[in-house]
């Protein structure tokens, strides 16, 4: 229930593109048909599966303060997260130079759609925010961040994925001309964002009923052991 919870937040709650507008400029610029949409998205998601658990194996063991105990205890003192962004970026840089091989082996059409944003995926927002994200949240496991970068993934995916199919609509529409373009896109991406808003209520709700009910629980003890303290007082008296 706990990776699915955090599955869902990463896609709806937490999404790259709705919640944090990270990313903006491949959402924008290759959002204009389906089939580019589906072929960047597929190639972030698998950026972001394989790049959030290797960056936190590398913050883990190496990065954070006292990482590099497991060397030896003189080693305890050492804090090397002034090296984050360079071997996160690194790692980013690696795995989208493996997915564009692959894409301009097996799909030389999608490979030349995609033109240049395929490289820039290594310096996309939405993929490095990921990593630090995930170093922000302190996630216990591996397969918390997994669990993560994967839905962090989908969640990018179905933004472009959502825009790239209303553009293809809205483009017979009569829509005034002063709009036409990328402003009725960032009005579209903007009321999206708003729909989106709406599924944090769904998945928070319960926790903060729990923590209203944990709440009340507590100021009924306090009162108990005041009306008690109370009590013992008079009877001394």
């Amino acid at each position: 229930m706990e990776y699915l919870e955090l599955f869902l937040k990463s896609i709806f709650i937490d999404n790259m593109v709705f919640a944090f507008f990270l990313g903006m400029c491949s959402y924008l610029a290759v959002s204009k048909k389906v089939s580019t949409a589906v072929g960047l998205g597929a190639a972030v998601i698998f950026v972001l599966a394989i790049t959030v658990p290797l960056n936190f194996l590398l913050d883990k063991y190496i990065l954070r303060e006292g990482a590099l105990v497991w060397l030896g205890p003189e080693y305890a003192d050492y804090d090397l997260s002034f090296l984050t962004f360079i071997l996160f970026i690194a790692t980013i840089a690696t795995m989208v130079q493996l997915v564009e091989i692959i894409v301009e082996k097996f799909s030389p059409s999608l490979y030349n759609s995609l033109g240049i944003f395929l490289p820039l995926i290594a310096v996309n927002c939405a993929i490095l925010g990921g990593s630090l994200f995930m170093q922000q949240k302190e996630f216990a496991t591996i397969s918390h961040a997994a669990v993560y970068g994967i839905g962090s993934g989908i969640g990018w995916f179905l933004a472009i994925l959502a825009i790239a199919a209303i553009r293809e609509k809205i483009r017979y529409s009569n829509i005034p001309a002063p709009l036409r373009g990328l402003g009725i896109t960032f009005i579209l991406t903007g009321l999206m964002a708003i729909g989106f808003m709406s599924f944090g209520g769904m998945l928070t709700g319960g926790d903060e009923e729990e923590k209203e009910t944990k709440t009340v629980q507590v100021e009924k003890e306090e009162t108990t052991k005041k009306v008690a303290e109370n009590t013992n007082v008079t009877i001394l008296k």
